[in-house]
């Protein structure tokens, strides 16, 4: 584009003419009047001008730093993007530069780029780490392991005890089944009930099963027994008291993951005809402390009478009978009050042997007639009167103790 130099742009150079040092100022100030003196055009083209960076548009509230950021220069523009470095040079002293400092742009160019790691990977490469990082478990020594093996560590026990703790059969089918040869100890039959096992380590397999290397837990009910119900599997035809309990070992496996289900069996019986209480359990040295005679428990019952009951029937009763070549006599023996809502006559009768039918046979031999029998206590442990016919309970320790469990 064609530009004409006015006068007042030729004063302002030769201003700057006038400022220079001598070595630079015409030497000819003749050539400076003709100058001033002329008035000359000039025809001169520039190149297309450069673009303007763009600023980013921001919103602003008020229309005066709209206009203000509007009228900007690209100066101004550059002088916003102008970061100073304070770097300390070899010497130790900090100095102010433009540009980063040599060791920070190598550092940016050798790192590596690559996708963003989600904050679950993250946590896994942590956990990795962790467990890598871990110590390992201290090695006992042997007297250690020798010491928690004879103190601890349960001690071997007999392989039909074992079977029937596992729930295979009772005690004495599962000895059967070790007779007949369907039992196999590590690779091989074995024919001796009494072998001394040990189920996590020994491998045991009976018809072709592996037997759990856990044993279930000791379990420890009160039931109500009801009326009609046998304490024996017993037949199709007949109702077991352990009929009762399927819908407590249909929720085992809810209550009791990856433990193997027990296998239950009374302490004791009453017969089919007798209610109230009577001990469900898997731990036969349990069943069979409690239920030996030498464990003088006493069991007491009460006996519902139909017909009249006079005093020579209660001294009958106490003199006893004989059961089985044996004399027996009751504890106690007590006429119980009539009550308002129970029109017959009830006795209280207190045992200690426990033989079988004892309590019938010492009112059949008083000339007496039962109309219902219900067994109320074992030991210290009473029948709670809210655990309804045909209802269970778990036994704490407290009640095992009431029953003289001493383990």
């Amino acid at each position: 584009m064609a530009v004409s130099l006015s006068y007042s742009v030729l004063s302002t150079s030769l201003h700057h003419l006038s400022t220079r040092p001598s070595y630079l100022k015409p030497t000819t100030p003749r050539y400076i009047r003709t100058l001033v003196t002329c008035d000359l055009n000039f025809n001169i083209t520039f190149a297309p001008p450069k673009p303007k960076p763009k600023p980013i548009p921001t919103q602003q509230p008020d229309d005066s730093s709209s206009s203000s950021s509007s009228s900007s220069s690209p100066e101004d523009f550059a002088q916003q993007l102008y970061i100073p470095w304070i770097v300390r040079d070899e010497n130790g002293n900090l100095t102010l530069q433009s540009t980063p400092p040599a060791r920070l742009l190598h550092a940016i160019s050798d790192a590596k780029t690559g996708s963003p790691v989600s904050t679950k990977t993250k946590k896994k490469k942590n956990e990795k780490k962790k467990e890598v990082n871990k110590t390992p478990e201290p090695k006992y020594s042997k007297a250690a392991r020798r010491f928690f093996n004879d103190n601890f560590r349960d001690p071997p026990q007999r392989l039909s005890k074992v079977l029937a703790a596992a729930g295979v059969a009772s005690r004495r089918t599962s000895e059967q089944l070790v007779f007949q040869g369907k039992v196999t100890l590590n690779g091989s039959v074995c024919n001796a009930p009494q072998t001394k096992v040990d189920p996590a380590r020994d491998v045991i397999y009976v018809n072709g099963n592996r037997l759990p290397k856990k044993l279930p837990p000791k379990v420890y009910l009160a039931l109500n027994k009801p009326k009609g119900y046998i304490c024996s599997s017993g037949e199709k035809e007949t109702k077991s008291v352990l009929s009762l309990f399927d819908d407590y070992l249909k929720t085992w496996d809810k209550r009791n993951a990856g433990q193997p289900k027990p296998r239950l069996f009374t302490v004791g019986r009453l017969d089919v005809a007798t209610s109230g209480l009577i001990i469900v359990t898997n731990d036969g040295e349990f069943a069979q402390q409690i239920s030996h005679p030498s464990s003088s428990l006493s069991k007491e019952y009460i006996a519902t009478i139909d017909g009249t009951v006079n005093k020579r029937h209660l001294v009958a009763i106490s003199e006893g009978t004989i059961i089985d070549g044996v004399h027996c006599t009751p504890d106690a023996v007590e006429l119980l009050p009539q009550q308002p809502d129970i029109s017959r006559v009830r006795i209280r009768i207190v045992v200690h042997e426990g033989r079988n039918h004892e309590v019938r046979e010492l009112v059949k031999n008083a000339g007496l007639n039962i109309y219902a029998l219900k067994r109320v206590r074992i030991g210290a442990f009473r029948l709670p009167p809210d655990l309804i016919l045909g209802k269970h309970m778990e036994l704490k320790q407290t009640h095992l103790k009431a029953l003289g469990w001493k383990s």
